[in-house]
């Protein structure tokens, strides 16, 4: 749908959100950003927040209402939606986080699914943040 709106969104996308996967792994492995317990929490409890807003937008939606910005192409939406791409961001170093503790830890082997699907998860919704924020910047022009 976005690709036969706006032509070239959806390989731009896939490239930024490869680019940012590759480089939070870069970011750590070399050990810029670690996963300490307040990191965990203070991203946790974005995520949480964001899926929060989301499920608002969703339940106003189906009466007609929406949530103010979070969808608009202002600087403003721009704004929440480079947030969120953020928090995307960063919720790989939690994804990462986990894959390297339970091989330390010898979790068992269908563990890695799990790990797989979260790390998977991540994936799709940056891709989609990023799609959107691409979108909202095509509709400025």
């Amino acid at each position: 749908m976005f690709e036969s709106t706006y032509y070239g969104i959806t390989l731009q996308a896939a490239l930024l959100t490869m680019c940012i996967f590759l480089g939070m792994l870069i970011v750590y492995k070399t050990g810029l950003i670690r996963a300490t317990a307040g990191f965990k929490r203070g991203v946790i409890a974005a995520t949480l927040g964001i899926a929060l807003v989301y499920l608002l937008s969703f339940v106003l939606g189906m009466f007609g209402l929406s949530v103010p910005y979070l969808h608009d192409s202002t600087p403003i939406g721009i704004g929440i939606s480079i947030f969120i791409i953020i928090i995307a961001a960063l919720n790989f170093v939690l994804d990462f986080n986990l894959i390297e503790e339970g091989a330390q830890q010898g979790a068992p082997k269908y563990m890695e699914w799990y790990c797989s699907f979260g790390l998977l998860v991540t994936l799709i919704w940056l891709y989609i943040e990023i799609i959107r924020l691409l979108a909202k910047l095509a509709n400025r022009k």
